[in-house]
């Protein structure tokens, strides 16, 4: 029997990292990326439960280090297994506050989780990409952008500037690994996404939010994209939203 693929999340939680998760657990084995053990525990053992299998490591994306470990206790979990899917979902660094006040702490939050971050997780993915060519499916490596990866609004000088970096890595890397058959894409969320932490934001439209079960599925939908007609920048937004 072959081995069975898997596809690594970095930014696991309850909202769109772990919708991201269970979508691709019906077809792959899943390793679950996230800063604090607590966001991937019950998901781990929910996957395990609908007879799926799936691991949690404790990473800290800015970390070099941190990521090597976590590619590493992966290959450990799932030795020989063929990586099909890396999505860096990681959405850190948010820091909203006048320019004059941002330290200079608040503004390498918002690089280091989105640019650096994803630079760590693209050095560890993308070599295992390339050995993945010959699978049904193109591999292929995900990026979850932002409204600031395109419009750097006030008070978010930090996030801006970490998610129009993380955008150019994206773009770079496409050109780059996408005529070595690996499918890298850019995925722009133009809204706020409904979790639990915005169930108090009030809108006219009920539906006025972003559901992270259709994210996820736009991410499938981006996966199994054949290699004639690979898609680079998707961006997802509410029908009410403005932009």
């Amino acid at each position: 029997m072959p081995t069975k693929s898997i596809a690594v999340i970095a930014g696991v939680g309850a909202g769109t990292g772990g919708c991201i998760a269970r979508k691709f657990a019906q077809k792959y084995s899943v390793a679950l990326l996230a800063r604090n053990p607590t966001s991937y525990q019950t998901l781990v053992q929910e996957i395990h439960s609908n007879g799926g299998n799936a691991i949690g490591i404790n990473t800290d994306v800015t970390s070099d280090a941190s990521v090597k470990n976590a590619f590493s206790e992966i290959e450990k979990a799932f030795p020989g297994a063929p990586l099909a899917a890396a999505i860096y979902n990681v959405g850190g660094g948010f820091v909203r506050k006048p320019f004059l006040e941002l330290s200079q702490e608040d503004f390498r939050a918002g690089f280091e989780s989105n640019a650096k971050g994803a630079f760590n997780f693209s050095q560890a993915a993308l070599p295992l990409l390339l050995k993945s060519v010959d699978l049904e499916h193109p591999p292929t490596l995900i990026f979850t952008g932002a409204t600031a990866s395109m419009k750097g609004s006030a008070l978010c000088a930090s996030f801006a500037t970490g998610k129009f970096a993380l955008r150019a890595l994206s773009q770079s890397l496409a050109r780059e690994f996408g005529p070595k058959g690996v499918h890298v894409s850019h995925a722009i969320i133009d809204g706020i996404i409904d979790i639990e932490r915005t169930r108090g934001f009030q809108f006219d439209a009920p539906d006025a939010k972003l559901s992270p079960h259709s994210i996820a599925d736009s991410y499938w939908f981006l996966h199994t994209q054949p290699r004639t007609t690979f898609t680079h920048e998707l961006d997802l937004r509410p029908y009410v939203e403005k932009w």
